[in-house]
This record gives structure tokens, C-alpha cells and sequence, in this order.
């Protein structure tokens, strides 16, 4: 497949269940680059992909937004960038996505099969670690959203919240890791006509997602965002297994 047709899926898909539910850009998204973009093309690429998407559902649905439950989130994330961004060249990016596949596999599994989620404490200096590990992640390839995804699903945040929360935070941290990138140059002017393939691949699925979401129940939305990150797990894998066993039989 023209690898520009392949960009322009893997945006469609990943921007409509960003848009649903609120992340997981990188994730779907690194799950049909991975196969044919270089590992820092497609780290870029998905930086903007879950940047463009984040703005398009900020500006059409805003709801739960709390300042006060935002804010060391984002000042960890800012902190953890930089450390991201340093990591990344030098990063065995088969064995990152095979230990982040794994943890995500076992764990999410066990969580959407728990009749009722433990709930665990937290605070602000928690929060701000939680989102340090997100903005790091970030800077390695757009994956802001897992850990704090996780973590508010864990603090029992209701719908709403977490998901202005999610969003909000990933819109903050790819914002300054796109920046960052351009500032390292990480972007280069080859890469200009993968970006006009897909911003406007992931408008429509974007807004589609924002819309599927109102519809949907707490207990559905759980269930969305848990199975969303199992699968990204299953995904990272799939992408990351061969290649370590290749190169133990090499």
C-alpha cells in the first residue's frame, strides 16, 4: 500500500477514536505507521495527528473542565517532556513497545473485568508525577494520554471529568512536544506532505467521535477507554514481538 494512503487510515481511524475517547491518537495511529514510516517520522507524525485532533475537539465540545484538577497534571507533564524528547534517539523503540504492550495487556484486562474498580487515593503531588510519565511519553512518541487515562480512571473520576482532564492535558503536552520537535529539528520539510494528508484525513472521524461520545454512558465509556488501551497494547506487540525474535534468531 502507497504508505500516503496508509498515513491517511491510520489518521481516519485514530482521529475518531480520539474523538471518542479523548486519546489514543498515538496508539491507533502508531498501529498502522509503525509498519512502513521510519520510528521518529512517525513520532512526529503522531504528535501532530493527536495535536490537530485535540484542537478540533476542544473548540467543538467542552464539558467537565476543572482548572483545579488540570493543573499539576500539566506541570509534571511540562517537566517530563524535555526527558522524553532526550530518550528518544537513543530508544530501542521494539523493546519500549513490547514491555509498555505488555503491562498494558495484563493490566487493562483485569481492570474492565472488575465488577468494581478499586479507587485509589491521590493528590496533587500525585497527579503531577502521573503527569511527569505522561509528558515523557509524549516526547518519546505522542503517547501523553496512557498513564493519566489509567490513573483517572483509578482515582474514580466520572466521565466528564477525566475526559476534560485527558484532553486538556494531551492538547497541553503535544502542543509543547510539536514545538520542541521544531525547535530540535525533528521536523523536516520532507514530511510537510504527510501533514497535509492528515489533518484533513482526521477531520470528519474527529468530529464524528465528539458526537458518538455525548451518546454514551459512564459504564460504556469505561469500557471504551479500557478495551482502547488493551488493544493499543495488543497492537504494540504485534509490532514489537517479530522484530525482537528476529533479531534473537539472527
Amino acid at each position: 500500500m502507497d504508505p500516503l494512503y496508509l498515513i491517511a487510515l491510520g489518521a481516519m481511524v485514530a482521529g475518531f477514536v480520539q474523538g471518542l475517547s479523548g486519546f489514543a491518537f498515538g496508539m491507533v495511529a502508531m498501529s498502522f505507521w509503525a509498519w512502513s514510516l521510519e520510528p521518529q517520522v512517525a513520532a512526529v507524525l503522531t504528535v501532530f495527528g493527536g495535536l490537530t485532533g485535540q484542537l478540533i475537539a476542544a473548540l467543538s465540545m467542552r464539558r467537565g473542565f476543572r482548572w483545579g484538577l488540570l493543573w499539576p497534571f500539566v506541570l509534571g507533564g511540562l517537566a517530563g517532556i524535555p526527558m522524553g524528547v532526550w530518550v528518544l534517539p537513543y530508544l530501542d523503540m521494539l523493546w519500549f513497545k513490547a514491555v509498555f504492550g505488555t503491562l498494558l495487556v495484563l493490566w487493562c484486562p483485569l481492570m474492565l473485568a472488575a465488577p468494581h474498580l478499586p479507587r485509589v487515593p491521590g493528590g496533587r503531588l500525585a497527579d503531577g508525577v502521573v503527569g511527569m510519565a505522561g509528558g515523557a511519553l509524549g516526547g518519546i512518541g505522542g503517547f501523553t494520554g496512557t498513564v493519566p487515562t489509567l490513573w483517572c480512571t483509578l482515582r474514580g473520576f466520572d466521565r466528564d471529568a477525566q475526559r476534560a482532564v485527558i484532553q486538556n492535558f494531551n492538547l497541553s503536552m503535544l502542543m509543547v512536544t510539536m514545538l520542541t520537535y521544531l525547535g530540535t529539528g525533528l521536523v523536516t520539510s520532507s514530511m510537510l506532505p504527510m501533514f497535509a494528508v492528515v489533518a484533513p484525513a482526521m477531520l470528519l472521524p474527529t468530529l464524528i467521535g465528539t458526537r458518538v461520545y455525548i451518546g454514551i454512558s459512564e459504564v460504556t465509556f469505561r469500557r471504551v477507554v479500557l478495551g482502547l488501551l488493551t488493544l493499543s497494547g495488543v497492537a504494540m506487540l504485534v509490532a514489537a514481538v517479530p522484530g525482537l525474535l528476529a533479531r534473537h534468531v539472527l
